[in-house]
C-alpha cells in the first residue's frame, strides 16, 4: 500500500520513469479506468488531462504551475487571435504569445547562460536570484522555494514549442482554436510525450481529440512492439554500455588511451540514439494503446548519407519545427532578413568574445559586417550568404535549444557547417549521383563519423573536459593496447555491435519483423515480452538512469 502511495504522490526519490516498475503499475491502473471512460469523449479528455497533470506533478512537483500557466495563457490567446479581425492586432497577439512563452523558457533555462556571458563580457560578478521564487515566498508568506537557484522544469522546452506552434498555426489559419480548455490542456500535457517529446503539432493532434477510439489488433501489436523495442534500446543499448564503459571513460578521459576515448565516442552515439529514440518509441506505443498517434521522431538516422539528411532523420519533430517556425520565416534558402543579419552579428561577436578576446570579437564581427556590405553590390554573393546564414542560425538555435551553454552552440554550429559544406561539395563530388553500395557505404560512414565526433561538445561536461578528451586522442593513441581494450570490455562491444547491426538492418527486414510480431499469437507476444523483461532486468541498475533529454 505504501508503494502505491509513493507511485501516486510526489517524491523526488520516486519519479515516474518508463524504465521502472512503478511507472508500469501506474499505467496499468490508469489504463484500467481508461477502458471504462474512453468512449465518452469529454470525460476521456478530462480524465487524460488529469492523469497527465498527475504524471507531471510526479515528475516536477510544483513546477506544474508553469505548465498550467502556459496552457491557460495560450488557450485564450488562441481564441483572441482567431476572432480578432484586425491583422495588426492578430500579429501583436501572436508576438505576445511568443514573447511570453520564450520569456518563460529563457528565465528558467538560460538565466545562468546569459548572466555568465554578461559577467564575462563586462567583467562583473552578478549572481542568480530566483525572483519568481522570491515573489511566491513573499505572496504566500512561506519560505518554501529556493531563491538562490533557478531549477529547470522538466519538459519545458517541449511543451513551450507546442503552445507556440498552436498560436502561430491559428494565425496562419491552419487550424481553428479548441472550444474546451480541457481539450487544449490534454493536447499540451499528454503524458507519454510530455517531458521528452516528440513535439506534437496541434494540426496533427487536435483532430484526434474528439475522434472515436478504435484500437485494432494491428494497433495493439504495433504499440506493444514499439514499447518493447524502446525498452531494449534504452536499457540495453543505452544504459548498459554507459554504466559499464562510457561513463568511466568520459569521467576521466585522460586516464584512458586515445583508442578507448574514440570507442567511447562511438558508444555514445549508440547510447544517445538508444536513449532518446527508446523514449519516443515507448511514448508512441503508449499513445497508440490509448488510440492516439504521435509523429515519428527517428528514421534510422545513422543511415544518413550527409549531414542535412541526418537532420531529416534525427529528432524529426524538432527539426521540422525549426524549419517551419524559424528557418522559413527568416527567409529559408532564398532571402535574408533583418533578424538574420542582426542575429548573426550579435552571435559572432559574443561567440568570439567567449572563446578569444575583445579584439578578436571586433575582427570577426567586422568580417561578417563586410560580407553584408558586399551583398548589397553582388546578388550572387547575397544569394550564397543568405541561404547559408539562415541555415547557420537555425542550427545555432537548435544547439542552444539543447542546452544553455556555449558548447551546445559550438555543437549546433558544427552541424550547421556540415550542412552548408555538403551543399557545395555535392556540386563537385565525383560520386554524388552514384548508387553503388561502395559509394553509399562511404557516404554513410563519413556522415556517421562526423556526427559522432561533434557530439563530444554535447557529452562533455565543460570546455576543459572536452579539451582533455581531445588531448587524450592526440597524445595517447596507444594502438598497441587496442586489442586488450576490446577484450577487457568485450561484452560491452558485443552489445554495441548488435545495436549498430540492428540499426542498419534494411527497412524491409524491420517491417517484416514488425509484421510477424503483429500477426503472432498472444502467447508468442507474451513470451517475447517476458524475454525482453528478463533482459532488461539483467541490465537494470540500482541507481536508475534518467532519459538524457529530460534535461532539455
Amino acid at each position: 500500500m505504501n508503494r502505491l502511495k509513493n507511485i501516486f504522490s510526489f517524491s523526488e526519490d520516486f519519479p515516474l520513469i518508463f524504465t521502472q516498475a512503478d511507472f508500469w503499475i501506474f499505467f496499468a491502473a490508469i489504463y484500467f479506468l481508461y477502458a471504462i471512460v474512453y468512449r465518452k469523449k469529454s470525460l476521456r479528455s478530462a480524465y487524460l488531462f488529469a492523469i497527465s497533470l498527475l504524471f507531471y506533478y510526479k515528475t516536477s512537483g510544483l513546477f506544474i504551475g508553469i505548465l498550467l500557466f502556459s496552457t491557460v495563457n495560450d488557450f485564450f490567446l488562441g481564441k483572441a487571435i482567431y476572432h480578432t479581425k484586425s491583422v495588426l492586432v492578430k500579429k501583436m497577439l501572436v508576438a505576445f504569445s511568443v514573447i511570453v512563452n520564450l520569456g518563460t523558457l529563457c528565465y528558467f533555462k538560460y538565466a545562468y547562460f546569459f548572466t555568465e556571458s554578461y559577467n564575462s563580457l563586462f567583467d562583473t560578478d552578478y549572481q542568480i536570484i530566483n525572483y519568481l521564487a522570491q515573489f511566491a515566498n513573499t505572496w504566500a508568506n512561506v519560505d518554501y522555494f529556493t531563491v538562490d537557484a533557478i531549477i529547470l522544469p522538466v519538459g519545458i522546452s517541449f511543451y513551450t514549442f507546442q503552445t507556440i506552434s498552436y498560436s502561430v498555426d491559428i494565425y496562419r489559419k491552419q487550424i481553428k482554436p479548441l472550444n474546451s480548455i480541457i481539450d487544449f490542456g490534454f493536447f499540451v500535457s499528454f503524458f507519454p510525450q510530455l517531458v521528452a517529446g516528440p513535439i506534437v503539432r496541434a494540426a496533427d493532434f487536435v483532430p484526434q481529440i474528439r475522434k472515436e477510439i478504435n484500437i485494432t489488433k494491428k494497433d495493439f501489436g504495433n504499440a506493444t512492439f514499439m514499447i518493447l523495442k524502446g525498452l531494449i534500446k534504452k536499457m540495453l543499448f543505452a544504459d548498459f554500455i554507459a554504466m559499464n564503459f562510457m561513463d568511466r571513460v568520459f569521467d576521466v578521459p585522460e586516464m584512458f588511451s586515445g583508442f578507448t576515448n574514440i570507442m567511447a565516442m562511438f558508444g555514445y552515439s549508440l547510447q544517445i540514439y538508444g536513449d532518446f529514440s527508446g523514449y519516443t518509441d515507448i511514448a508512441i506505443g503508449l499513445a497508440l494503446l490509448m488510440g492516439y498517434k504521435l509523429p515519428v521522431n527517428f528514421n534510422s538516422p545513422y543511415k544518413a548519407i550527409h549531414c542535412g539528411d541526418f537532420w531529416k532523420r534525427w529528432h524529426i519533430s524538432l527539426s521540422s519545427w525549426l524549419k517551419d517556425y524559424l528557418y522559413i520565416p527568416i527567409g529559408g534558402n532564398q532571402n535574408g532578413s533583418i533578424f538574420s543579419y542582426i542575429f548573426i552579428i550579435i552571435f559572432t561577436f559574443l561567440g568570439a568574445l567567449a572563446f578569444a578576446d575583445f579584439g578578436m570579437a571586433i575582427i570577426a564581427t567586422s568580417i561578417i559586417g563586410g560580407l553584408l556590405v558586399i551583398t548589397v553590390f553582388s546578388s550572387k554573393i547575397a544569394w550564397h550568404f543568405n541561404r547559408n546564414v539562415n541555415i547557420m542560425i537555425t542550427m545555432l538555435v537548435g544547439g542552444l535549444w539543447h542546452g544553455a551553454s556555449w558548447k551546445f552552440v559550438i555543437w549546433g554550429g558544427l552541424n550547421g557547417l556540415g550542412v552548408v559544406a555538403y551543399k557545395y561539395w555535392r556540386t563537385i563530388s565525383p560520386y554524388e549521383n552514384s548508387n553503388t553500395w561502395l559509394a553509399t557505404l562511404w557516404k554513410i560512414t563519413f556522415t556517421f563519423v562526423f556526427i559522432t565526433f561533434t557530439r563530444i561538445y554535447f557529452r562533455g561536461n565543460s570546455m576543459d573536459h572536452i579539451d582533455r578528451f581531445y588531448q587524450s586522442i592526440m597524445t595517447n593513441m596507444d594502438w598497441t593496447n587496442a586489442l586488450a581494450v576490446l577484450w577487457e570490455y568485450r561484452v560491452v562491444f558485443i552489445v554495441m555491435l548488435i545495436g549498430y547491426i540492428t540499426h542498419w538492418l534494411p527497412y524491409k527486414t524491420k517491417d517484416w519483423l514488425l509484421d510477424q510480431f503483429i500477426k503472432s499469437n498472444v502467447v508468442i507476444k507474451g513470451l517475447i515480452a517476458t524475454v525482453v523483461a528478463i533482459i532488461c532486468y539483467q541490465t537494470y541498475a540500482a541507481d536508475f538512469q534518467p532519459f538524457i533529454y529530460f534535461q532539455f
